[in-house]
């Protein structure tokens, strides 16, 4: 039995080395029987022994440095709830699991979605462990840009436009910040690599009008966008998230499929500096 074996918080070192974004589990596990790593100043061939925090690696000679937080970009598919867990439905953490060992609990403990997508919403959702961040993102004040890819029943108009842009009132409950509203025709080409082809097999056929539109809002409360759009008497029949603040979801990630931040991308959104690959000094 490995040394490291009963410690509570250890991790296999090929699993370790993945959550840290050096490789895949197959590809690692070659490389530890290569004698490409080392722990605690020996090299370790067993892909499967047990490694914790405490211990030093090497990979390929430069040291390992274990994240304090962890963030994965997850292309949330609908029908999954935007929670941690629920009793009767499947969750967003339930997709994060490595995907070659599909029994294999989720990929950290202590992690949670940021903010938060209906059931039926698709896109970018960021989870991780840093509640610090989390609180960064989302708290009112902070305002950080979140853009949609929506199709909404019949057309819409420019006084439709000039009514999200005033902060229009929601069922008399509350006034939503100044939002923009602009023709999917008009997005970038950021934007547009984003946008699903062939949306109208998403859509019923007895709706013979609608309008594809983006949708860029400051803040998030309960199935907002919907019920703005209702207050201009249309239905939202499709909706997917493309970007919050600067991070764009990945155009090669398939809904339910996930990857963890690249370091320019945890530094763009202000991630704990700690939360790199490795570190090569």
């Amino acid at each position: 039995m490995s040394r490291k074996a009963d410690r509570k918080d250890s991790l296999r070192l090929d699993k370790l080395l993945a959550r840290e974004g050096l490789g895949t589990r197959s590809e690692l596990g070659k490389a530890v029987r290569r004698g490409r790593v080392c722990v605690n100043g020996v090299i370790e061939k067993d892909p499967g022994c047990r490694v914790s925090a405490e211990d030093e690696i090497l990979f390929d000679g430069k040291p390992v440095r274990q994240r304090t937080c962890v963030y994965y970009m997850l292309n949330k598919p609908a029908g999954v709830l935007s929670a941690t867990e629920d009793s009767r439905e499947r969750t967003v953490l339930d997709l994060l699991r490595d995907p070659s060992d599909e029994a294999q609990q989720v990929l950290r403990r202590g992690l949670f979605p940021v903010g938060r997508l209906d059931k039926d919403t698709e896109g970018l959702l960021l989870i991780t462990d840093d509640g610090q961040l989390a609180h960064r993102l989302l708290a009112p004040g902070k305002h950080v840009d979140k853009t949609y890819y929506a199709v909404v029943t019949g057309r819409v108009t420019e006084e439709d436009i000039r009514a999200f842009a005033e902060g229009l009132t929601v069922d008399g409950d509350f006034t939503a910040m100044p939002a923009q509203l602009r023709p999917a025709a008009e997005a970038d080409s950021t934007l547009a690599a984003l946008i699903p082809e062939n949306i109208q097999t998403e859509i019923s056929p007895e709706i013979t009008d609608s309008s594809q539109i983006l949708v860029t809002i400051r803040e998030g409360k309960y199935h907002q966008i919907k019920r703005m759009f209702a207050s201009r008497q249309k239905e939202v029949l499709y909706l997917k998230r493309l970007s919050m603040g600067p991070l764009f979801l990945d155009p090669s990630l398939l809904p339910g499929q996930f990857r963890p931040l690249t370091g320019e991308e945890i530094d763009i959104i202000g991630g704990h500096p700690d939360a790199r690959f490795f570190h090569s000094s």
